[in-house]
């Protein structure tokens, strides 16, 4: 996979993105990770990416002719562009799964009070969002996108079950986990992980994923619910 993030601050990259799992993966050519710099695609010498918007209002706008001229030069016909931006679909980890299928990511980087719309309707595939709330630019955002996706690219984490079991993989938030010493200030590890019987420990961890989804985030539940309501629907019409 490539992904090349558009960006005002090429200099913040590689970052994290430079370490541990997704470091490991790059050295490995699992992954190619690059910073563009919007500047180098702007009309002027000065660099000039921003400009007031019409109709007034408080701050700038990113131009629509650099960051169209951006994508465009990296564009491919396999290519997905995704803006970084607070109006956008929420980021989560079915949209990270779909994305790691992807052979090229431009992702845009959004900064100022946001982009010119034209922008958008021309070369954005996807916009997206990290939560309801606000940063100084989406470069974090981005760094954020790109570190969920790659860690599900093939042979990049140490086992394939590794994401399997983990917080949202399965529309349930991941269960308590334990490891040494058994007892720590009269904390135990419960028995049952303790016990050898991998039936009931998957039993166990389903239970304790779904109350915890269930009391920390009451609409991910609602959403489960539906999903293998659906589900067992299904499987009755199969049935019958």
């Amino acid at each position: 996979m490539r992904i090349d993030i558009v960006t005002l601050f090429p200099e913040m990259f590689p970052g994290p993105l430079g370490e541990s799992i997704i470091g490991r993966a790059a050295a490995r050519d699992l992954v190619r990770i690059n910073a563009v710099d919007l500047r180098k695609y702007a009309d002027d010498a000065r660099g000039t990416v921003d400009d007031k918007p019409y109709g007034g209002g408080p701050g700038m706008l990113m131009k629509v002719e650099p960051l169209v001229r951006a994508v465009e030069d990296l564009r491919e016909d396999h290519s997905v562009v995704i803006l970084t931006s607070p109006r956008g679909e929420r980021f989560t980890q079915a949209a990270a799964g779909e994305l790691a299928r992807m052979e090229h990511l431009i992702v845009v980087a959004g900064h100022y009070e946001g982009v010119d719309e034209r922008a958008i309707e021309l070369v954005v595939d996807r916009e997206y969002s990290l939560g309801d709330f606000v940063l100084t630019s989406g470069n974090l955002a981005a760094m954020v996108m790109a570190d969920a996706v790659v860690r599900l690219l093939p042979g990049v984490l140490g086992s394939d079950e590794s994401s399997v079991d983990e917080s949202h993989s399965s529309g349930l938030l991941e269960y308590p986990q334990y490891t040494r010493p058994p007892e720590f200030r009269g904390k135990r590890v419960p028995e049952i992980l303790l016990s050898g019987d991998h039936g009931r420990v998957d039993a166990w961890r389903r239970a304790q994923s779904e109350r915890l989804t269930r009391e920390r985030r009451p609409d991910l539940w609602e959403i489960y619910l539906k999903t293998m309501e659906a589900g067992s629907n299904e499987h009755t019409r199969q049935d019958s």
